[in-house]
């Protein structure tokens, strides 16, 4: 019986929830996870799983399928990286073992770095991104030469099947991150072309915000009897940021923020706006008055996108304007303030923008 039959028979497929989790903290090293990645965790300066973390790796570790219910900005990259790690067969150097499916350009490169980061002291470990904006020769020689892990958007990694460059045979794993970014971006054929490709005797992971119809479809089609780890926020939002909002007069609104960055001075900010077109208008505004911007969307070259996150990154850029898209691979813990320009058109959205700030013990 295949994994799929399985899957779609009576009474299968249902993701039963994952054991509570126990009261306190749970360390890195209470999890079944080798000294190597112990070390590579603490030179990350993690000493504390969180939730998703601490119920998601011994799951996938054992082996099973997981749906993971968490809002961005959980940990979900160690959550599966560190098992994907953990289960990697070495004596197999050379082929693809496990695939990662991602949104955007931005989330893909975030992920390759750490899993990077997680691999540091393992030896011989092959990541490799592959995303729309980069030359195909580059990433065609990186797969030739031998790696275990892909992770990439569906689209180029649509193309690199196509070109008959992706060999998927040996895959033992798949991850769909952000599973409901990607299905909203129009890319469940894609998925499903992909998935269709890749061993059906495989272990599954799927991580997504919100628990759709649709993503409930994909799980029950692609799953087997997959664990239910479920976050379970109290509040949409947490104690250490405060929000507040400004009724402004039509048409005053850039105005008004201008007002706001000076008074509250922050010395990293970060404001979202609805559209790419609002970004750019927004970002010539603030540099018309001396502010120093500069912005973030999917319209922009890959090697400006990457400049403009490694300036942010290092200070060097106090003020990022972005879309909530372009911004989904924005992970920096110092960020002082969030402004939301446009009002945004989904809770969640809202939710993701704001826990841009308040990171790490931090207030915001």
């Amino acid at each position: 019986m295949t994994r799929t039959q399985q899957a779609n028979e009576p009474g299968e497929g249902r993701a039963e929830p994952a054991p509570a989790e126990a009261a306190g903290k749970v360390r890195f090293t209470d999890l079944p996870i080798s000294a190597e990645v112990q070390r590579a965790v603490a030179d990350m300066g993690f000493e504390e799983a969180t939730s998703v973390q601490s119920q998601s790796i011994p799951l996938i570790m054992d082996g099973r399928d997981v749906i993971g219910h968490s809002q961005t900005g959980t940990g979900k990259t160690a959550a599966f990286g560190i098992p994907i790690l953990e289960l990697l067969d070495f004596r197999q150097r050379n082929v693809i073992q496990c695939l990662i499916l991602c949104p955007t350009r931005e989330l893909t490169m975030q992920a390759c770095d750490e899993m990077v980061k997680f691999a540091k002291y393992k030896k011989d470990v092959r990541v490799t991104p592959i995303y729309g904006g980069q030359s195909y020769d580059r990433q065609i020689r990186a797969i030739n030469a031998g790696v275990q892990i892909v992770i990439g958007t569906p689209g180029r990694i649509m193309d690199l099947m196509d070109r008959g460059v992706l060999n998927f045979g040996g895959v033992r794993m798949v991850v769909l991150d952000e599973a409901d970014e990607m299905l909203s971006m129009g890319f469940r054929d894609d998925i499903e072309t992909i998935l269709s490709d890749v061993p059906e005797d495989r272990q599954t992971v799927l991580f997504s915000a919100t628990m759709s119809q649709e993503i409930m479809e994909i799980a029950k089609r692609y799953l087997v009897d997959p664990r239910l780890v479920k976050v379970v926020h109290h509040q949409l939002t947490v104690p250490s940021i405060a929000q507040y909002y400004c009724e402004s007069p039509m048409g005053k609104k850039t105005e008004v923020l201008a007002r706001l960055l000076d008074f509250h001075d922050p010395n990293r900010s970060l404001i979202f706006c609805n559209t790419k077109r609002m970004v750019d208008d927004l970002t010539s505004s603030l540099v018309l008055r001396g502010f120093q911007a500069e912005c973030l969307h999917g319209d922009m070259k890959q090697q400006a996108r990457t400049n403009v996150m490694e300036r942010f990154k290092k200070g060097m850029v106090e003020i990022l304007i972005a879309t909530d898209v372009a911004a989904r691979g924005i992970d920096v813990d110092d960020i002082d303030v969030v402004y939301n320009y446009d009002v945004p058109q989904d809770i969640e959205y809202y939710v993701h923008r704001i826990g841009r700030t308040g990171r790490a013990g931090k207030d915001g």
